[in-house]
């Protein structure tokens, strides 16, 4: 065990803050003073942290009612990075280490993170650090949705929003499990849902009956991981509500008796660390759309608002300018 004074860090960190609800424009980084590990904890220098859109509604206020905010608040879950102190009752990680995991105090976004030894896991040496930094919430909020829907062999499953962060990973999750996946997504999104054993289709005018043309016996489970009416579309196609989960639509999922399990159920170090693993070794591919440095988040955030990225967008904490 290593006890509290151990890997001390020395000056300031950078930290994302906001002191209202609205737009990017309210984001800043200010220099705070990194933060000390209680004796259950760990502190964590981030390499790199995933963005996600529910940190857009927090931000804006959407969630208030579900996830209120209290200012000056920090931002973000997803986190990969190394270990630089761990607290005196701590026994499964020392200084050093190499690992991934996530913030409940929306503070990840930053250069250092500390949080409960349970929300880690060590990161595979396989896997890179990008991915690592965005699996979290993509990825345990992709297994709860796959999890509640019990896709079995030879069972067609429908998952909207199929090439974004989490719709990327549950189709795959999905396909792993032995059932035949539909992707509803963009045309440019096709070719790459096809390179994962996915069968793309187009969103759009009379996407229903396109959906019922080409599957007339019908669909076993759905997963919306976009919102917009998926969850109504989905109770059109006849799919047994107890078999619809959605991430996003909780009011359409109140009124149709579908489920709405998403990060919160699949928050769990050891499913995070299966997923690790699967992306490590290939099992499941996770795109990555693009990758800033922590000064350009209002860019990283302008661009995930516009929903139509492939995959996860992350921040890499060590870059001091923006990627060409």
């Amino acid at each position: 065990m290593i006890g509290p004074a151990a890997g001390k860090t020395d000056g300031m960190s950078r930290a994302v803050r906001f002191d209202q609800y609205g737009d990017v424009d309210v984001l800043r980084i200010e220099d705070v003073e990194p933060p000390r590990p209680a004796a259950d904890q760990v502190l964590v220098e981030v390499v790199a942290a995933g963005i996600n859109p529910g940190e857009i509604s927090i931000r804006t206020g959407l969630l208030h009612d579900r996830w209120p905010a209290t200012f000056p608040s920090g931002e973000g879950s997803d986190f990969a990075g190394r270990v630089v102190e761990v607290g005196g009752s701590v026994t499964g990680f020392a200084v050093g280490d190499e690992v991934l995991g996530w913030s409940d105090r929306r503070s990840s976004h930053a250069d250092h993170v500390v949080v409960p030894a349970d929300h880690l896991t060590h990161k595979p040496l396989a896997l890179d650090w990008i991915r690592a930094g965005g699996l979290f919430v993509a990825g345990v909020t992709a297994y709860a949705a796959v999890r509640a829907v019990q896709p079995a062999a030879g069972e067609t499953v429908v998952v909207s929003g199929a090439a974004g962060g989490v719709g990327s990973i549950a189709v795959q999750l999905a396909r792993n499990a032995g059932a035949h996946v539909v992707g509803i997504a963009s045309e440019a999104n096709a070719a790459w849902l096809r390179s994962v054993g996915v069968t793309p289709v187009a969103y759009g005018d009379d996407l229903a009956n396109r959906l019922r043309t080409a599957y007339p016996a019908g669909f076993d489970a759905f997963i919306d991981t976009y919102g917009n009416g998926y969850v109504d579309l989905a109770v059109d196609l006849g799919v047994d509500p107890a078999r619809i989960d959605t991430i996003i639509d909780y009011p359409a999922a109140a009124k149709a008796g579908a489920k709405t399990e998403g990060s919160a159920a699949g928050s769990d170090a050891e499913i995070l660390a299966f997923l690790a693993g699967e992306v490590a070794w290939g099992r499941i591919l996770l795109p990555i759309a693009a990758v800033y440095p922590l000064e350009a988040i209002k860019d990283a955030y302008t661009e995930l608002a516009a929903r139509h990225t492939r995959g996860k967008i992350v921040l890499a904490t060590g870059l001091r300018t923006p990627l060409s």
